[in-house]
């Protein structure tokens, strides 16, 4: 099947649909919206001076923004010009930035935002192979040694050009059209759990196969759905989806800030969505915290309306016939509590993606019976991204779909998800040794994770082989299995789970402290700071007997036998997430080494403890 390349397939959009508002964006005085026509014009500008300035097709371009208009018109304006696209994360750290551009030789870079162009220009003088910088949305005060995006495109650039920019929109389609689709498109340095991180290298037909071939039979339509984008555009997962947005004419919204998404819920109120598991897990809690901080009686409301969720399950997340006692009750708790919730988010769902990592089955469960449409998906930076996923017309909860088209997926005899197909990467830049490691002679992709197929041939998702654990008594313990049980308590926000060579799995847990807030205001128990709160012997009771409740359907050797309780959660800027907010395991083991450490040795001087599993 033949692929088109990225420019010519937007161009083809621009054509065929014509969009009044192609892009949306937020400032001070409301949304705005950013006709196609217009894009194209700033593309095509924008475009025209970078092959001014010398860039030529092969040459690395990084993109240094948070999620705005003007990241897709410099990505459609390098990928033009036959030139490469370097992402780098809105919010990454200097040195792993430095390494990026470094290891990619980046010829240029774009900056959006005043605090990317204050951190770019301060690591000039350890790049040498930059020569352009180019900024949007720039200080404007003292002298930059920069190029103005807004000089570059025209008029002004938060709304409408000067002229219609048709000589510089004709050479745009002249250059597009050499692009091929065996083409280098993007380097995508993957921020990994552990280690330096490797340049994946995706052509243009990897990432507009995955377009096609990852949203068939999603049928996105123009007229009627609105695209909201606010995962980071340098990850792969939310960039594909912009392209699906831009490639069938729905306008697509860019959240620049992740706390305005709650408000760009409510007034954008798109009907599509791509999200990461840790959204929906903040989305529960802060549904459970709303829920329980009321009076009594509606604190028995929304109790009552859970319970009833629950006896929903088999219907609305499986699609079970339901009494109508059941029925009757659902409609009544989606008039007091459901109803609500869905206009949190705008009312409007019809589909919501979620990857990255998997969703806890009862947390998933929860969302389809208060009538949020979650359809999990599969895939990996070096699959462009998508290998797997349900979709409207063919879903089953529980499972990350069936696989998609022109894709092959075999399981290796150890449990391992092989892919092979138009979507896998070229190799890791300047990695041989490890592309090799990675892709069979015969194109297979060896993904590192842990699965199986049913017999219907949908896929699921078992763990990270790497990040399989192993007791000292040689049992293997899945650890996002047993995380995913303990963040279903509303008094658990996050958990990383502990075990390897050692006697018993353990956890760190960071407790939900607006939910033990509110229990210690009813109860009239001991409250204060974080650090008082995770001492107080009532708090650590009641973790406790959520954690053996949790693990009861659990073998023995893989339930949690102690833990220790945080008072700060996982954060990226802690260093202990990835930019798709995955824990960095080596990363936080690391930093709780002594809490770690003394956990086991308490155990070990206590005579009660269990024998090793």
């Amino acid at each position: 099947m033949e692929y088109l390349p990225l420019p010519q397939r937007l161009l083809g959009a621009v054509d065929t649909y014509a969009s009044p508002r192609a892009q949306m964006y937020r400032d001070e005085n409301g949304w705005h919206e950013i006709p196609a026509a217009e894009l194209l014009r700033r593309i095509a500008a924008l475009s025209a001076e970078l092959e001014r300035l010398g860039i030529a097709a092969g040459d690395r371009v990084g993109v240094f923004s948070t999620n705005r208009p003007e990241w897709h018109v410099a990505d459609f304006a390098i990928l033009g010009l036959g030139a490469v696209n370097v992402p780098i994360y809105f919010n990454e750290s200097p040195d792993r930035m430095a390494f990026i551009l470094n290891h990619s030789e980046a010829k240029a870079i774009f900056v959006a935002g005043a605090e990317q162009t204050r951190r770019v220009l301060e690591l000039r003088d350890r790049l040498p192979a930059l020569r352009h910088v180019i900024c949007a949305d720039a200080p404007v005060d003292g002298e930059l040694d920069v190029l103005r995006y807004e000089t570059i495109v025209g008029g002004n650039a938060a709304g409408g050009g000067s002229g219609d920019g048709a000589a510089e929109i004709e050479a745009y389609r002249r250059r597009a059209e050499s692009v091929v689709p065996e083409q280098l498109a993007t380097l995508i340095y993957t921020s990994g759990t552990t280690g330096e991180p490797k340049g994946v290298m995706l052509t243009h037909k990897n990432l507009s196969s995955n377009v096609t071939d990852g949203f068939c039979g999603t049928n996105f339509d123009h007229r009627s759905d609105q695209g909201l984008s606010f995962l980071p555009l340098s990850h792969v997962y939310e960039r594909v989806m912009g392209y699906a947005y831009l490639f069938t004419g729905v306008p697509v919204a860019y959240v620049t800030d992740m706390n305005d998404v709650p408000r760009a819920l409510t007034e954008v109120r798109p009907t599509i969505l791509a999200a990461v598991p840790r959204f929906f897990e903040k989305v529960y809690a802060r549904v459970v915290d709303k829920g329980r901080s009321g009076t009594r009686l509606k604190r028995a409301i929304f109790d009552w309306a859970l319970r009833v969720g629950r006896k929903s399950v088999p219907w609305k997340a499986h699609g079970a016939q339901p009494s109508a006692w059941v029925r009757l009750q659902w409609r009544i708790a989606d008039r007091l509590i459901f109803h609500k919730i869905r206009a949190a988010t705008g009312g409007r769902f019809r589909m919501v993606a979620s990857g990255s990592a998997p969703l806890a089955k009862d947390l998933l469960e929860f969302l389809w019976v208060v009538g949020l449409p979650i359809f999990q998906g599969y895939g990996l930076t070096e699959t462009s991204p998508v290998v797997s996923t349900n979709i409207p017309s063919v879903n089953r909860v529980g499972s990350v779909g069936p696989i998609i088209p022109n894709v092959e997926v075999r399981i290796a005899a150890d449990g391992e998800i092989e892919v092979r197909g138009p979507c896998v990467m070229l190799g890791y830049y300047q990695h041989p040794d490890e592309t090799r490691a990675t892709i069979s002679a015969d194109g297979w992709l060896s993904t590192g994770d842990i699965g199986r197929l049913d017999e219907d041939g949908f896929l699921y998702i078992t763990d990270r082989k790497k990040e399989l654990l192993k007791t000292a008594g040689g049992k293997f313990v899945a650890p996002q299995m047993v995380e995913n049980l303990l963040k279903s308590s509303s008094y658990i926000s996050n958990a990383m789970v502990l075990g390897n060579q050692r006697r018993f799995i353990s956890a760190l847990i960071v407790p939900n402290f607006a939910v033990l807030a509110t229990l210690a205001s009813e109860r009239s128990l001991a409250d204060g700071s974080r650090e008082e709160l995770i001492a107080a012997p009532w708090v650590r009771e009641r973790i406790e007997q959520e954690v053996k409740r949790l693990c009861t359907p659990l073998a023995h050797y893989e339930t949690v036998k102690r833990f220790v309780l945080l008072p700060d959660d996982f954060t990226f800027e802690g260093g202990e997430l990835t930019y798709t907010l995955k824990l960095k395991r080596r990363v936080i083991e690391e930093k709780y080494a002594s809490q770690i450490d003394r956990l086991y040795a308490e155990a070990d001087a206590d005579p009660r403890t269990a024998p090793s599993d």
